[in-house]
Parts: structure tokens; sequence; C-alpha cells
């Protein structure tokens, strides 16, 4: 990771993830996973927002890290699995 939220600065966050990076990623490729992922991430976390309490009973909003995994898990499974015709 570069510290940037994950976001490398050569790939843009609003395209689409190029179809080669998809097949690649569908071999195996880790980095092509890794592009895979990094284009869903904002999408992830917000899947994964939950209500919080603290110990006083404050209300906070945050990323649950168990939804988050389980959800990058799942899509890593969806892209293994990709056939191409």
């Amino acid at each position: 990771m570069n510290g940037t939220n994950g976001n490398q600065n050569d790939y843009p966050e609003n395209a689409l993830v190029p179809y080669p990076v998809i097949l690649a990623a569908s071999k195996g490729d880790p980095d092509a996973m890794k592009m895979v992922l990094q284009h869903f991430s904002g999408y992830i976390a917000s899947l994964s927002m939950r209500k919080f309490y603290d110990e006083r009973g404050n209300v906070y909003y945050g990323v649950d890290e168990d939804i988050r995994e389980r959800l990058q898990a799942r899509l890593m499974r969806a892209i293994l699995t990709f056939r191409a015709e």
C-alpha cells in the first residue's frame, strides 16, 4: 500500500476494471486480484458500515471488520469461479 487509503495514483477510482485484469484475477494472479479488491474497497466498506455503541451508550458508525472480510472473501471466490465464454 502506498499510504493513500489503498488507492493507487495511476488507477482512476471511477474507471471500470479492465477485462484483462478480471481474466488475470480469475486465473489466480495476485496483483490482478489486488486491483479488483481495491476497485471495490469503497463499496465493500460502505456495505460493512454498522452502528456501534460505546460504554456510555453513545452511537457511532464504523466498518465492521468481520463483515468487510467476509465480503472480500466472497468477491474473491466469485472472481475465481468466473469463466469467460
